[in-house]
């Protein structure tokens, strides 16, 4: 009968059914595999965070301003206890509750653009965690569509990047871009005539202008800074810095200092420390409209181009819908010709007198009042 050795190492029986032979037995990996089993278990009893999950029924790709939804939140624990679950929409607390699975009927959606719905659960042991689920909300109104009919041109500096334009006691000021060229323009509406000027320095690209209060505003493009001018006589008095990456429209409703930034949002800043007071998103019945740049108030509503198309909107400063949108195409066409560079339609200017609209472009020869009539 063959030899029988048994060997007994960590609770591990070798049993070797032939004749022992020399055996050099893998200590190094066994140890590794005692540390690591060690270690599991150990992990195994930290304790685990909450994790939530949202569902917003019904479910959408783009939701309508005004649409109520019924949002479910669902959360599981591991150990331990739940302490709160607070439910958040677009920042604003509208439940909190202890019980792991409940529903929100009824939210109303009156946000337009990007929103979101955010869940915090916490444990009793203070562990806690979040989760967002992000939503689109499109405008529930169809904009009115409009186009338009020249009453008045008027001879309008070819040479003028036009950023800015405003109409105020009788004449028009003017905000220019590029670089080297940027500057600020009183003329004479019927001549074109140059009545005063400044120039910004060489690292300047000009962007939008208004007028409050005595004071000249105007927007630079990516040094996110503005300037401010005494209307009498141009002179620089002050100079502030804004949040936005870059600074394309500005005008004001009385009290604040309105501006875009090429995107979809609007910025509403205070006129004597430049602190933000509130953003808007801007959308129509399809959703956000991007690329916002020149900007006048008229009327308790804010009119808008849109860069690289021959369009104006009309905007609710309220909610960021848009009412109407006016299509000037074919409106410099007769004045093109080949010598000429004639960029984008960007200037919106109104006299609140004579309820007078004019507009104009980059480098046009012509500034146009306009008369806006419905389109067939």
């Amino acid at each position: 009968m063959p030899n029988r050795f048994y060997f007994n190492f960590a609770c591990i029986n070798y049993i070797l059914l032939k004749p022992m032979k020399p055996v050099a037995f893998p200590l190094i990996p066994i140890l590794i595999l005692f540390i690591t089993a060690f270690s599991c278990s150990s992990n195994s009893s930290k304790p685990r965070k909450p994790v939530s999950s949202i569902a917003v029924q019904p479910a959408k790709n783009n939701y309508v301003f005004g649409e109520k939804v019924s949002v479910n939140v669902k959360t599981k624990t591991r150990d331990g206890q739940i302490e709160s679950i607070k439910l958040y929409f677009n920042n604003t607390l509208i439940k909190e509750s202890k019980e792991l699975d409940f529903t929100v009927e009824n939210v109303l959606i009156e946000k337009l653009g990007s929103g979101n719905f955010t869940v915090e659960a916490v444990k009793t042991d203070g562990l806690k965690n979040s989760r967002l689920l992000v939503i689109n909300t499109i405008s529930d109104v169809f904009p009115e569509k409009f186009t338009y009919q020249v009453v008045n041109t008027f001879p309008h500096s070819k040479t003028h990047f036009t950023q800015g334009l405003e109409f105020y006691n009788g004449f028009i000021y003017e905000g220019t871009g590029e670089y080297g060229t940027s500057g600020l323009f009183k003329t004479d509406l019927r001549t074109g005539k140059t009545l005063q000027s400044h120039m910004l320095a060489d690292q300047y690209f000009g962007e939008g202008i208004t007028i409050l209060n005595d004071k000249i505003y105007q927007l630079t493009y990516r040094t996110q800074k503005g300037f401010v001018y005494q209307l009498s006589d141009f002179a620089v008095i002050d100079s502030f810095q804004f949040k936005s990456k870059e600074g394309w429209g500005l005008t004001n409703d009385g009290a604040h200092l309105i501006m875009s930034d090429g995107t979809h949002v609007l910025t509403w800043l205070n006129a004597n420390d430049f602190s933000v007071v509130k953003t808007l998103e801007v959308a129509n019945n399809k959703g956000i409209v991007n690329y916002l740049n020149e900007l006048e108030y008229i009327n308790g509503t804010i009119y808008a181009n849109v860069y690289t198309t021959d369009l104006i909107v009309q905007i609710d400063p309220d909610t960021g819908k848009i009412l109407s949108q006016i299509n000037l195409a074919g409106i410099i066409n007769i004045y093109k010709n080949n010598q000429d560079k004639i960029d984008y339609l960007n200037g919106i200017a109104y006299d609140n007198k004579t309820e007078r609209l004019f507009v104009t472009g980059k480098l046009w020869p012509k500034l146009f009042e306009i008369k806006i009539i419905p389109s067939k």
